[in-house]
Formats: C-alpha cells, sequence, structure tokens
C-alpha cells in the first residue's frame, strides 16, 4: 500500500494539522486527540486503504491500522501534518484535556478510589464474616472460643482500612493530583489524629472541645474527619496546588525543606478552619440527598436508579460510584448502593443467557453465554457492550430486570458491609442479610430472563455474516485437535520443500479465554486478524514457534514476529497497557533477532499491570489470515507453554 497517501487521506479526513493536538500510535493504532470532533470523518477514514476500524476512546480518536502498517503510516502522518511525535504519556494527557470537566472529574474519582478497592473488599468481606460468626454465636448456633488468636485478630483486621480510611484516599488522590504520596498520606493522619476528638462519638458525647481561628474570626470543633470522603480529596488537591507552585517559586537548595513543610501546614490548617466544616456539610447533603432518594416510598428511587444504572456505565459515569458506596458505608455502616449496582448487573446478564438459549446462530450463542456468565460474576462489558446493546431489546431488558432487583433491595433495606464486589460473590458483603441478597438477585435474573426472552429474535443479516466468517475460515473460532494428534511445528512436502503447515503454540502459561470475555472491541471482534485471547499466569512472554522478531515496540508491551510458513503474528500482552510507556515490561529481544519456539521475548509485571487498572489478557493475533488457506484455533481451556493454540495451513 502507499503508506504516504493513507497518510495524507487521513489527515485531510480528521481536519488537516491545525485540528490535531497530540498523535501518538501504539502497536496497532493511530491514536490522535483532536481539537473539533466535528471536522473527523469518521465515515471517510474507515473507507481509506489499510483503516480497518475507526473509534473514539477516552478522548482520543483511535485509527486501527495493525502492525506493521501503523507505524509508517505514523511516519508519513507526522511528516505531511508537519507536527512532532508525541509521547504516551502527553497524548494520554492531550486527551484527558480534550474531555468536558464532567468526565474528567469522573475519570478522576475513578482514579483516587479503584486502586484502593483490594483494601476495602478484603475489610468488607472480613467484617460481613465476623459479622455473622458473631450472630451465630451470640444465637447459639455455634460454639466457638472468641478469645483464640484467630478470632481477635481476625475482629481487629476487620475494620483496619475503614478506621485509616483518609489515610488511603489521601495517598491514592496524591498520586492522581500529581502531589507527593507521602505528604497526601500526612494530610489524611491530620484529619484523623488522635488528639481530635473521633467522629463517631459526638452524636454520644457531643463536641468536647472547639478552637478560636482566624484571630477569632470564628469557632471550629475540634472533631476528626472519620468517615469522611470528600473534604480529604479537596484537601490533597489544595496540598497539590501549593506543592507544584512551591517547587517553581523555591530554589532548589531550599526546596526540600521548605515545599514540604509549609505545603503539609498551610494546607492542614486550611482543611481544619474551612474545607473540613464547609465539605463535610456538602458531603453530607450529597449522601443524604442519594438516600432519601434511595427511600422514597415503595422503592421507586431505587427502582429508577436501578434501572438507569447500566446506561451508566455505558458513559463510564460508574466510575464514580465508589466514591458514594464509600460515603454510604462511613456514615451509615452499609452501603445501599452496592446491592443496586449488583440487581444491575446480574440482571444485563440474565438478558444476555436468554439470547444465548434462545439464538439459533451458533455466532451470537458462543458469544452471549460467556457473557452472561461474565455478568454473573459483576463483569458486565461483555454482556452490555458484545450482545445486549448490539441487539438492544436485551440490554432493555436488563434495564428492566435490575430496576425490579433494586426495588426489593429498598424495600427491605439490604445494605452491604463494603464494596467493590457485585453479582453471584457480592453476597459476600451481605452475610447480615443473605437471604434478602439472594431474593433480589432471583427478582433481577428472573425479570430481565423473561423480558429478553419474550423480545429477542434473530436478526437475519447477524446470520449471513456468520455464514461469511465461517467462508472466511478459522475465525469462528474452530478446535484444534491434541497436540499429540497434531503434525509437527512445520510440515514438508514430498520434495521437501518448508512451509506447508505450521502449529503456533501458546506463548504464555494460562487459560485461553472466550474473545467475549475481552473487553477491548478491536481484539474481541478479530479486526486485526485471527485471534487467541490467553488470560497469562504468570508474565513469561516467549516465541510461540521459530521465526524472526519484525518488531519489538518500545514500550515492551507488544512484539511483531514473522514464522516461517509467512504468518506475521502480534503478541500483544495486556489492554491498553501501551499507557503504562514501559513500566513492568522487560524487553529480551531486539529487532531482527531469530528466535526459536521457547525462547524468551519479554518479561511482564502482571502484578504492575494489575495495579494500575489494566487487563493482563494476552493476544496472539494472526494479522494475515488471507495468505493461509485455514487457520483453526484452540478452544477455551488451561494452556502450558507447549500447549498448541493455533494451526496454519498455507
Amino acid at each position: 500500500m502507499d503508506y504516504g497517501k493513507t497518510a495524507k487521506e487521513i489527515l485531510d479526513k480528521v481536519g488537516g494539522s491545525k485540528n490535531i493536538v497530540s498523535a501518538a500510535h501504539c502497536a496497532t493504532r493511530l491514536r490522535l486527540v483532536i481539537a473539533d470532533n466535528s471536522k473527523a470523518d469518521k465515515g471517510a477514514l474507515e473507507n481509506i486503504e489499510g483503516v480497518k476500524g475507526v473509534f473514539e476512546a477516552s478522548g482520543q480518536l483511535q485509527i486501527i491500522l495493525g502492525t506493521g502498517t501503523v507505524n509508517k503510516v505514523f511516519d508519513q502522518f507526522i511528516a505531511i501534518a508537519g507536527i512532532t511525535a508525541s509521547t504516551k504519556a502527553e497524548a494520554k494527557e492531550a486527551a484527558a484535556k480534550q474531555q468536558n470537566v464532567f468526565m474528567r472529574a469522573i475519570k478522576l474519582l475513578g482514579d483516587i478510589f479503584v486502586p484502593i478497592i483490594p483494601a476495602i473488599v478484603a475489610s468488607g468481606f472480613l467484617m460481613g464474616i465476623m459479622n455473622s460468626l458473631d450472630f451465630m454465636i451470640n444465637n447459639g448456633f455455634i460454639n466457638m472460643d472468641t478469645s483464640s488468636s484467630i478470632y481477635v485478630f481476625a475482629s481487629l483486621f476487620s475494620n483496619t482500612a475503614y478506621t485509616f480510611l483518609q489515610i488511603l484516599i489521601a495517598f491514592s488522590a496524591a498520586k492522581a493530583f500529581g502531589a507527593n504520596p507521602y505528604l497526601g498520606a500526612v494530610i489524611g493522619m491530620i484529619m484523623i489524629n488522635p488528639s481530635l476528638q473521633n467522629a463517631y462519638t459526638v452524636a454520644t458525647e457531643g463536641v468536647l472541645q472547639t478552637q478560636s481561628v482566624f484571630f477569632g474570626l470564628y469557632d471550629i470543633d475540634m472533631v476528626g474527619y472519620q468517615g469522611h470522603v470528600i473534604p480529604v480529596v479537596i484537601a490533597v488537591w489544595l496540598l497539590s496546588v501549593i506543592e507544584k507552585k512551591l517547587h517553581k517559586v523555591v530554589p532548589e537548595v531550599l526546596d526540600l525543606f521548605v515545599t514540604p513543610l509549609v505545603s503539609v501546614f498551610v494546607t492542614g490548617y486550611l482543611t481544619l478552619t474551612v474545607i473540613g466544616p464547609v465539605f463535610v456539610w456538602a458531603e453530607n447533603a450529597i449522601l443524604d440527598g442519594i438516600q432519601w432518594m434511595l427511600t422514597l416510598p415503595f422503592g421507586i428511587g431505587s427502582l429508577i436508579m436501578g434501572a438507569l444504572y447500566a446506561p451508566t456505565v455505558v458513559t463510564g459515569i460508574h466510575q464514580m460510584y465508589t466514591a458514594i458506596d464509600i460515603g454510604q458505608i462511613a456514615q451509615y455502616g452499609v452501603t445501599y448502593w452496592l446491592p443496586l449496582a449488583s440487581a444491575a448487573n446480574i440482571a444485563q446478564g440474565a438478558a444476555a443467557l436468554a439470547v444465548a438459549l434462545k439464538s439459533k446462530d451458533k455466532k451470537v450463542k458462543s458469544l452471549a453465554l460467556p457473557s452472561s456468565l461474565s455478568a454473573f460474576m459483576g463483569i458486565t462489558e461483555p454482556a452490555i457492550f458484545g450482545v445486549n446493546l448490539r441487539f438492544f431489546k436485551p440490554f432493555i431488558a436488563g434495564c428492566i430486570g435490575g430496576g425490579c432487583g433494586a426495588l426489593y433491595a429498598s424495600i427491605v433495606h439490604l445494605g452491604a458491609k463494603g464494596t467493590g464486589v457485585t453479582g453471584i460473590f457480592g453476597i459476600l458483603l451481605c452475610l447480615d442479610e443473605p437471604v434478602q441478597y439472594i431474593i433480589e438477585m432471583i427478582i433481577a435474573v428472573g425479570v430481565a430472563f423473561v423480558v429478553s426472552f419474550l423480545l429477542y429474535k434473530d436478526q437475519k443479516s447477524v446470520q449471513a455474516g456468520d455464514s461469511h466468517s465461517q467462508e472466511k475460515g478459522g475465525e469462528a473460532g474452530a478446535a484444534i485437535e491434541e497436540k499429540e494428534e497434531m503434525s509437527p511445528e512445520v510440515s514438508e512436502t514430498p520434495d521437501g520443500e518448508e512451509g506447508k503447515e505450521e502449529i503456533l503454540f501458546s506463548p504464555v502459561k494460562g487459560k485461553v479465554i472466550p474473545l467475549t470475555e475481552v473487553s477491548d472491541e478491536t481484539f474481541a471482534s478479530e479486526m486485526l486478524g485471527t485471534t487467541v485471547a490467553i488470560e497469562p499466569a504468570d508474565g513469561k512472554i516467549i516465541a510461540p514457534c521459530d521465526g524472526e522478531v519484525s518488531n519489538i515496540f518500545d514500550t515492551g508491551h507488544a512484539v511483531c514476529l514473522t514464522t516461517k510458513t509467512g504468518g506475521e503474528l502480534l503478541i500483544h500482552v495486556g489492554i491498553d497497557t501501551v499507557k503504562l510507556d514501559g513500566k513492568g515490561f522487560t524487553k529480551k529481544v531486539s529487532d531482527g533477532d531469530k528466535v526459536h519456539a521457547g525462547d524468551l521475548l519479554i518479561e511482564a509485571d502482571l502484578e504492575v499491570i494489575k495495579a494500575a487498572g489494566y487487563p493482563a489478557a494476552t493476544m496472539v493475533i494472526l494479522t494475515n489470515p488471507e495468505d493461509f488457506s485455514a487457520v483453526e484455533k484452540a478452544e477455551p481451556g488451561e494452556v502450558r507453554e507447549d500447549s498448541p493454540v493455533m494451526k496454519l495451513e498455507k
């Protein structure tokens, strides 16, 4: 293809160089941040030679070109546009600025609260277990020694995350705002300092001490901020503003001493005298408003919110809900929001399950069934985006079921001890009221399933598309024979000529998963080529066959290989891991290296990937399936490094 022509056409269709804020690329996509999206003609972009798809995500216009093509088009693109290439961090920052204020605020809340969810989940589970044990012990159901070290320590551990929650929030918020996270933690410590009266004792003891501030202008209550979320976030934001300003104006020789001292003192003083009192009132007003809505007569408010929960997942607004959960737990001891979310999530799963059972289209069945199971576990994106929204009526059925389940939860005042886990396993956070939780799930599943089953009908266009996929060969996901029944890696013709058949082995130990469980639509739809997705058990990425490294990306998250039969492979570790800018990845090969099956290509730190909030699923993609007469893929299941995952016939 003419890379220069493709680059010029892309530039023309996005509104010219003046409309480009930032340009970067990853293993498969040109990532552009556009000043005015209305000037970008997405339909025309999709018709340009080499372009396999176009979509918007995270403030970026992403143009899918595939491996080996994207870098060549990108080089031509920046030359023709007269711009410089952006780093991944610069592109991410530019994309964030292009989003509206509301969506940026929502994303910021997600950046603050998502990293601390594991701590909240652990404490919530343990609190639920301990409360259940206390109930059974007090009512004579079981006999247990409550003075044993296991019981005493478990009780101690169960509320630790909530006791010091403000420190966790402050540390995470400081990282999100770009401040020193340890200074952020100090602000959190100030707000729950033992010298202040514990906020939980005010209801019974009253305010024990006040302090005159601003030269006697007014008095404040010397009460801590246990149970509060918003004041901590605002305080750390102020810390970040002051710290960044001081770094610019304070001489470097004094910066280490002056900046931390002034930042902490000024922020701490303003927090206790202004920010705390004002935003405690604001936070209480918000939580009281939400609680008022959820407790409207006959559960009407919960019915509405349960029905609208899934649409907020589509828009991304759901990232703010952890803050609501944490605030409610702090104020009421439980969150009434999580059962609502559980009902909404499991209802979308039930709607997808109805599609799976009613459809006669094999491709739809193979997509809908695993998606529904994923939603039952609390992960709804495959069901929502892959099935329900695609056919729309199942999505509406899921919303109706979610609303009905939430209605029941509101009527019985169902609350959860923690947050972060919904669906079937959400019952572990509701062990005080397990029967009510089960009934809520039954209602949500039953209503959504019945409505979806009645409304859904197979579409002829989908069946035709499925037939077309089958004609192409391999893309519907045929099973590969057991290894011992398969041919050697490269078979030979009678004349001794190599290249008729080739077997690709798993590049990593783990589990082959259905593409419906892959959260990136580009990979899930096999837009880049025949794809096998593997959930890795470790971070050692090895060569699946003999071949040559055609390109390993600077960030180390992806590598391209050319196999003996001419297969062009892309091994992509994780989803959106290009945004890590190489953190957590160690390259073990270079461009042009000859490799043998089993040679180490990349070492990936799965903990770093998951801690950053990115899925670790690793894609093996044959980007030129049209060069082969047949391509077979492994069925989902456990794989070792020597397990076959793809078979190519030249």
